[in-house]
């Protein structure tokens, strides 16, 4: 939405009027289109740079709005959350160095931002999903303070009807729902944009539909989301279901999502795309318009179209069409939103140089893509790449299924070359940025596939916590590597897997909290089941603790390995033809509960005092985890080694 004018929440009378307003302006389009008035016959290249900011812990760093006044300067924008940037790049036409110079523009303004961050105690981490992120960031006090947002979060809720609903299933699952649209936020990209001419608009977004699949198969970066590994790209999974505003009752009337891919080719231009969205997803944002779009066009002038565009930014397609107006004149662009952030600003103007190279390369090859393969081929490559990355099996034209792989080494990277050459880029370029993305398949290692081995290479050892923060550390290190700070950074193909640090602050960090540290993994039982089921449950988990919930999962109490004992000692566990106890009987109800927030020091204060063995971790009434006094010796055990290593 950039920085239009947002109101605060419309009345029934402003809808209107806006509605009016975008609805003048796709007649202006229309005219533009019909009088040949949008650009054509020239090639412009941009780009959008999100990313995270961190603390120096690689925690999330609510300090966006310090590190925008620090850094002064007009690239750099506010995004969805307090720990999120975005810079918007200017335009650049396509060809001879101008991937190069990207490259460039890249290093100069992530390295501003890093500069201003580390002023006030941050620094800046280029990540698709940052592997520290928690539930906890997630909060309604980190979303931006600038009412677009808010009225964002206000109108979607409403069209919601509830509670966000998020459930994606990979290697692990996740299985939740958020009060508010922050989960939007665990996400960040590098969107690409290419200018195009009105005529030649379908068969090139159709290209673009097509060839998504491929580039993101080879660029993922993003399989980890609070701490569960699913996708090789989650963001795609997480960003369609984040801002679902389809309320489930209509869910199965065919209603789509305001995140998508699409549901056919494109016949005619930039206008059906437009027009589509338009009748489809209900306004949820108005804004200033100004001027009516006919009296500009009365004057020969280019016409805003702010209404249209501030509505077209509701609207989250992965490819989506955009209006613009430059030096007076209006143009088209196809944005690109799929690209993830990361891992290196070198890898990301690799994608961007793949993504271009086979627009070009592919036009004369496939003018009509549409009439080559069927769409919902390029929408399921969409999603298996997004899923499997290097591993998918893409579909592609001549009814050929092949491994990502080896279509993009044997026909879309020569593409991608020729395209590069026919545009005039840079020899040398072409085989710096292109040469990154081969490596980068042939290896099989993408930024998810290294996370993925890093973490394989790090189990059983540490928390989960910790070898999230080794990720990030990593991943930080190795982007500022080569060039110093906010540098283009060494490919992702050639790192080595993350290891553990023992650093003693970085492990103190790690422990501040129970919810860093807490068992996740949880057996639980019922008041109504047996003594002997929860005796069998101990005994095979080895746990002396089990939590017991309710039929709608609220914990009631908790069963320790004691009460056994007692009722063992009792006797009362023998069998003598009456009805056996249950764990209703035995266990104790209403146990002392705390909060992943829970301090750890406060946590051992509460199990002295209480004397309890045992410590239940819950959100409002679900229960989340369980910390037990093994849980915290292990963890002073872990501090006290890391302590006397150092001496």
């Amino acid at each position: 939405m950039g920085e239009h004018h947002v109101s605060e929440r419309a009345n029934e009378e402003q809808l209107q009027a806006f509605m009016r307003a975008l609805l003048d302006d796709v007649a202006a389009l229309e005219r533009l289109l019909e009088e040949d008035r949008i650009e054509s016959g020239v090639r412009r290249i941009g780009a959008e740079q999100e990313m995270f900011l961190v603390d120096r812990a690689l925690r999330p760093a609510p300090v966006a709005l310090e590190v925008l006044e620090r850094a002064a300067d007009d690239r750099l924008t506010t995004e969805l959350a307090r720990f999120n940037l975005e810079a918007n790049l200017p335009p650049l036409p396509f060809g001879g160095g101008c991937l190069r110079r990207l490259e460039a523009e890249l290093a100069d303004v992530v390295g501003r931002a890093a500069e201003a961050a580390r002023a006030v105690g941050a620094d800046v981490l280029l990540a698709g999903i940052l592997p520290t992120l928690r539930a906890s960031d997630l909060r309604l006090e980190s979303l931006t303070p600038a009412p677009r947002y808010h009225e964002l979060n206000r109108a979607l809720r409403e069209l919601r009807q509830g509670d966000f609903r998020v459930s994606i299933h990979g290697l692990d699952e996740l299985e939740m729902t958020h009060d508010n649209i922050l989960l939007e936020s665990c996400n960040t990209s590098f969107q690409v944009h290419l200018q195009v001419g009105a005529r030649e608009f379908a068969p090139l977004y159709n290209l673009a539909q097509a060839v998504t699949a491929p580039v993101l198969a080879a660029a993922v970066n993003s399989p980890l989301l609070l701490g569960q590994r699913l996708w090789h790209e989650t963001r795609i999974a997480l960003f369609e279901t984040s801002v679902d505003t389809r309320p489930s009752a209509r869910e199965g009337r065919q209603h789509k999502p305001r995140v998508h891919f699409g549901d056919g080719w494109v016949r005619e231009g930039a206008l059906e795309l437009f027009r589509e969205d338009i009748a489809r997803f209900r306004v949820i944002m108005t804004a200033e318009t100004g001027e009516p779009p006919l009296a500009a066009l009365a004057r020969g002038e280019a016409p805003d179209l702010r209404a249209l565009r501030v509505h077209n930014g509701t609207v989250y397609r992965w490819n989506r069409p955009c209006y613009g107006v430059a030096e007076g004149v209006a143009h088209l662009r196809i944005e690109s939103r799929a690209l993830p952030a990361g891992p290196t600003l070198l890898d990301e103007v690799a994608n961007a140089a793949f993504f271009f190279g086979l627009m070009s390369g592919l036009a004369e090859r496939h003018p009509r893509i549409d009439q080559e393969m069927p769409f919902e081929d390029a929408k399921a490559n969409f999603f298996a790449a997004a899923r499997h990355g290097l591993k998918a099996q893409l579909a592609w034209t001549g009814g050929r299924t092949l491994p990502a792989p080896e279509l993009i080494l044997t026909e879309l990277l020569p593409a991608a070359r020729e395209g590069l050459a026919a545009a005039g880029i840079d020899a040398a370029d072409i085989d710096r940025y292109l040469g990154v993305v081969e490596e980068r398949v042939r290896r099989g290692q993408t930024g998810a596939q290294w996370a993925l081995a890093s973490l394989a290479s790090m189990a059983g050892q540490g928390t989960p916590e910790l070898q999230c923060r080794a990720l990030s550390a990593a991943m930080l290190a190795r982007q500022q590597e080569e060039s110093g700070s906010g540098g283009a950074g060494r490919p992702v193909h050639t790192w080595e897997p993350a290891a553990l640090e023992a650093d003693r602050e970085l492990l103190r960090d790690s422990y501040r909290t129970v919810g860093q540290f807490m068992s996740t993994d949880l057996f639980t039982v019922r008041p109504t089941d047996i003594v002997d089921f929860a005796a069998s449950v101990m005994d095979w988990r080895h746990v002396r603790h089990v939590p017991v919930e309710d039929e709608r999962g609220r914990l009631v109490g908790v069963v320790s390995h004691r009460a056994l004992l007692r009722l063992v000692a009792r006797g009362a566990a023998a069998s003598n033809g009456s009805a056996p106890p249950t764990v209703a009987s035995i266990m104790r109800a209403d146990p002392v509960t705390i909060t992943p927030e829970t301090p750890t020091l406060e946590a051992m204060r509460i199990m002295r005092e209480q004397r309890v063995g045992c410590l239940p971790v819950v959100a409002g009434e679900r229960l989340v985890g369980i910390v037990t006094e093994r849980d915290l010796l292990d963890v002073a055990a872990t501090l006290l080694e890391a302590f006397l290593r150092e001496g």
